[in-house]
Parts: C-alpha cells; structure tokens; sequence
C-alpha cells in the first residue's frame, strides 16, 4: 500500500469542539479502514501544525476522498505528502544513470 504523511491544523470549528479530537479520530481511523486503508499512527503537535497522521491507503484516489470527506466535516484542514518507502524509491531511481 502507499503511504502518506497528512499535515492538518484545526479550523475554528475544530478548536471550538476539541474536547471531542480523540474520538474523531477514532471515527476517522475507522473510515479510513472501511476503504482500505489503515492508520499508522497520530500525534497531536506544538508548533506550526494542530497534528500528524501517517496512514497506508491502495492508492492516490483513496486517500483524496477520505481526505475530502474528513474536510467536509469542517474540524480540520489538511497538508499532504505522498511518502515513497525504500523498497519503492530503489525501483524509481534504479534506472537512473
């Protein structure tokens, strides 16, 4: 499966209702897994961005609906990163001179 690295920030929605971020994202890992895909971990953040979520999806399109059905919901906004693991950066690069 590909992997992804998802930046978010929460909105002022988000801010005002964060007693309720665990269960969302309980909620949000279980969507995730009824497309496919899986949750590698979260972590709420200090700094620049609210948290982080590395998750493993089939493919591109997968993850862009989850990610497009969670920002519906109006509690986060997303950044997000299409990882490469070793395995899969040694076939991209292999061929190169």
């Amino acid at each position: 499966m590909a992997a992804y690295v998802v930046l978010f920030n929460f909105t002022e929605q988000g801010v005002h209702n964060i007693k309720e971020t665990g269960n969302r994202s309980k909620d949000a890992a279980a969507a995730l897994k009824g497309v496919g895909g899986r949750f590698i971990g979260i972590w709420w953040l200090m700094g620049q961005y609210d948290g982080l979520v590395i998750l493993e999806a089939p493919d591109d399109q997968t993850v862009m609906r989850f990610l497009a059905a969670t920002g519906m919901q109006g509690n986060i906004r997303t950044n997000t990163m299409r990882a490469f693991g070793e395995e899969e950066i040694g076939s991209i690069f292999g061929g190169l001179p």
